[in-house]
């Protein structure tokens, strides 16, 4: 089986996220999507983050009844900050059967050098990137990278959460399960 692991916050979890895993699912030659929710992103701020479990949540109510799209607590249980490098061993040990690729939009591969370990992530997992405007692919850095043109939105998980905040719609942005779990749940107030 191949798996393609989309890591990120998903705070909360978007239509564009879902076009984009959708597409890899249905036009690339992986058999399944994983949505790998990290906990604690090392570049990212953890304040403004809903809880991990919440979030998590929120993925599964999106995707009910999807067989091809999972949604992944594999980090919870791993050291944070979470690094790409210790969950990829960590599937790897766990799911020796399973062949991972690593799914990322083209600002991500730009950053990858930041990356911990960034050089046995290159070297022994491939890369699916799909372009995002203003992060061009100019170089692959000497490793299996397979550029995929998927259709974007431009939402952002911020500008979810400011309206959310502001008491205003987000209707259309997120399925309507979502929204109603946010709205419930006084998520992003």
């Amino acid at each position: 089986m191949k798996v393609a692991l989309y890591f990120g916050s998903f705070n909360p979890i978007h239509h564009g996220h879902l076009i984009i895993a959708n597409h890899i699912v249905e036009n690339t030659d992986t058999d399944q999507v994983w949505f790998v929710v990290s906990p604690q992103n090392p570049f990212k701020q953890s304040s403004a983050l809903l809880n991990e479990y919440q979030r998590l949540h929120l993925i599964n109510i999106a995707i009910d009844g999807e067989q091809k799209l999972k949604a992944s607590n594999i980090e919870f249980n791993l050291p944070k900050p979470s690094y790409t490098v210790n969950t990829l061993a960590y599937l790897k040990e766990k799911y020796p059967e399973t062949l991972f690729v690593v799914l990322m939009g083209s600002d991500s591969f730009q950053n990858i050098s930041k990356w911990k370990n960034a050089d046995v992530i290159l070297k022994n997992y491939p890369l699916y990137v799909y372009r995002r405007p203003g992060f061009e692919i100019t170089e692959t850095l000497n490793t299996s990278v397979t550029i995929v043109e998927a259709p974007l939105l431009q939402i952002s998980a911020t500008h979810i959460r400011e309206l959310v905040k502001a008491g205003k719609s987000i209707r259309y942005l997120v399925p309507d399960t979502v929204m109603d779990e946010i709205i419930k749940g006084g998520y992003y107030k």
